[in-house]
């Protein structure tokens, strides 16, 4: 089976999206870092370097420090795929950042993003 695209794409290349996307809901650049920190375990400054690194989505999840358990919690649709129902963990990873992303973009608080 080939991978997906998305596997090879940099997260450099699409984080610029993620941050559009919220910004033009009137949420921050500050607000997206905090949720893909939350997720993957990345401190800012590594966050940083994987961005210069443009990093592929695949190594990007595949060296976060600490998968947050808590995103098992992250439920709903995403592109007409229920999140919690992927089965490829690559693919799951992403589309929970997608997920959280556009919970982001609707206005939810910060404190229900990140499950707390």
């Amino acid at each position: 089976m080939t991978k997906h695209k998305i596997y090879t794409m940099s997260f450099a290349s699409v984080y610029p999206h993620y941050v559009t996307k919220a910004d033009k809901k009137g949420r921050t650049k500050t607000e997206v870092d905090e949720i893909i920190r939350w997720l993957t375990g990345y401190s800012q400054e590594e966050l940083e370097t994987q961005l210069e690194k443009q990093t592929d989505f695949e190594t990007f999840f595949a060296e976060a420090p600490q998968l947050n358990p808590s995103r098992a919690l992250i439920k709903g649709v995403v592109c007409g795929v229920r999140v919690e129902d992927i089965e490829e963990s690559t693919m799951q990873e992403i589309r929970y950042l997608d997920k959280l992303i556009d919970e982001l973009a609707k206005g939810k608080a910060m404190e229900k993003i990140l499950r707390k």
